[in-house]
């Protein structure tokens, strides 16, 4: 999906974001590569404020300042390539003017390729890798990143209308889906969250600073490791999922995807094999 112009990175909290692992992607690339802000959305035709209310800061400790709920995109310069980063949340009304808007930005801003990220609640384990589901613009580029057709229906969110919106204007999009388990689902989930970063950087093909999310993952499982201890129907539970992903797990890769899957990662990292 490597392109010569900017790519977009876009999430949005609420129905497409289960323990907010995919909006804390983007919140934590902001921080990592220092974005820089760029535009917000007008709210006020898209948010209905009694449901996402407004809320009130303390400058200064004594200047009060109200701060309306919107999106917004900041512009991250990374070795490879600029990124604009699209973080905000799932608007209340005129979903199909929203994305046409996030559209027009993207054009303005020489965007040719999108990654959305998402996250939903699932039966799986916390034991197990996180699964990922997607979809992309085209045939091609699904075969590319592993991806199979998917076969939903029925009610969706803001991320499929902007994936399709990107579709339609003809750029380049793909959306990654981390299944979440149920049982844990409070945010954050940071096993979820590195999952959608490390699907990002197989789409883009650019070198993710990963922070300290590795180490978050660690503890986050020794939680719940911890918490299924304590409770043995959680315990219970957990492992007759596991005996189901088990069972249905697929056969392993070949030694040539392996081979290229390293071959990617080693370029990312800037850290080519020796000799």
């Amino acid at each position: 999906m490597t392109a010569t112009g900017r790519a977009m990175l876009a999430a949005f909290e609420g129905w497409n974001d289960a323990a907010d692992a995919a909006s804390g992607a983007i919140e934590h690339l902001e921080r990592e590569w220092q974005a820089q802000p760029f535009a917000a959305i007008d709210p006020e035709d898209y948010y209905d404020y009694q449901v996402n209310r407004p809320t009130v800061r303390l400058v200064d400790g004594m200047t009060r300042r109200i701060e309306w709920p919107t999106t917004r995109l900041s512009v991250a310069k990374t070795p490879e390539q600029e990124v604009v980063l699209v973080r905000g949340l799932e608007p209340n009304m005129r979903w199909r003017a929203f994305c046409d808007e996030l559209v027009d930005f993207a054009h303005e801003l020489d965007v040719e390729s999108v990654v959305c990220l998402a996250a939903l609640l699932a039966d799986v384990p916390h034991s197990r890798p996180i699964e990922m589901h997607g979809s992309a613009s085209d045939e091609a580029l699904a075969a590319s990143l592993g991806l199979t057709k998917s076969r939903y229906e029925g009610p969706t969110g803001v991320v499929s209308v902007f994936h399709e919106a990107c579709a339609r204007a003809g750029l380049r999009v793909v959306t990654f889906w981390a299944s979440v388990p149920h049982y844990v689902a409070q945010p954050p989930c940071p096993k979820a969250t590195l999952s959608l970063l490390h699907r990002a950087e197989d789409a883009l093909d650019l070198a993710i600073p990963l922070g300290d999310l590795p180490e978050q993952t660690r503890a986050w499982e020794h939680g719940v490791d911890e918490l299924a201890r304590e409770d043995t129907e959680i315990a219970e539970y957990i492992s007759s999922l596991e005996e189901r992903e088990d069972e249905a797990e697929l056969p392993e890769a070949s030694g040539d995807a392996i081979a290229k899957a390293f071959e990617r990662y080693l370029r990312r990292r800037d850290n080519p094999p020796a000799g």
